[in-house]
C-alpha cells in the first residue's frame, strides 16, 4: 500500500512539473526593457487598445478598452470592457493591479482571478502618458494602447522598432 501512495505521490509531481515547465515563459522580458521611472499616478485612466499579439483570452473581441482608477490601499482597480463580436454581445472583466517591484518602475501585476496575478510590463510610454507599450511576461504577450482610438505614425514606428529590438514578433500584430 505504502508503494501504490509513493509512485501516485511521485507521478503527481512529474505532471505538477510538467505543467510549470509547458506554462513557463521560455523568453522572459528583460527587466532593463522596463520602463523606469514610472509615475502609476499618471497611468491612471482609460486607455484605447490600437494593436496586440494574437491571444486566447482577446480571441472574438474588438474595441477593447481599459480604465484604471487607484484603491485606497494603493493598488488599482482595472475595468476592461469589449465587444465580442462572435457572441454579439459586449462584456466586461474586473481586476486588480499592483506594482511588483519598485515603486517608480513600470512592472505591475494584474488578477482578474484573485489570486492569479499574471505579469504587466510597461516597455513604453510617451512623456504625457498619451500612448503604452505593455508586454506581458514573455514575448507571447504585447499591447499598443492610446487615451485615444488612434495613435501617431511616429510613435507607431517608435513601439514597432522598440518591440522588434526586444524580439517581438510585430508582423503578428493585430491592429484594431
Amino acid at each position: 500500500m505504502k508503494k501504490d501512495k509513493w509512485l501516485i505521490a511521485l507521478a503527481a509531481g512529474v505532471g505538477t512539473a510538467g505543467l510549470i515547465y509547458a506554462f513557463w515563459p521560455k523568453n522572459k522580458i528583460p527587466g532593463n526593457a522596463i520602463v523606469q521611472p514610472f509615475d502609476k499616478n499618471k497611468y491612471l485612466g482609460l486607455w484605447h487598445e490600437i494593436a496586440r499579439l494574437p491571444n486566447h483570452i482577446e480571441r472574438n473581441l474588438k474595441d477593447v478598452t481599459e480604465n484604471y482608477t487607484l484603491n485606497a490601499d494603493g493598488t488599482i482597480n482595472v475595468v476592461t470592457r469589449a465587444y465580442n463580436f462572435e457572441k454579439n454581445k459586449p462584456v466586461e472583466a474586473t481586476g486588480k493591479m499592483k506594482l511588483a517591484g519598485a515603486h517608480n518602475k513600470g512592472r505591475l501585476k494584474v488578477a482578474y482571478h484573485l489570486p492569479i496575478y499574471l505579469n504587466y510590463n510597461i516597455l513604453d510610454v510617451d512623456a504625457g502618458y498619451q500612448y503604452a507599450l505593455v508586454a506581458g511576461n514573455s514575448m507571447d504577450h504585447l499591447w499598443i494602447l492610446s487615451r485615444e482610438t488612434t495613435i501617431p505614425d511616429e510613435i507607431k514606428e517608435h513601439f514597432l522598432e522598440k518591440a522588434a529590438g526586444l524580439g517581438f514578433n510585430t508582423t503578428l500584430l493585430e491592429w484594431m
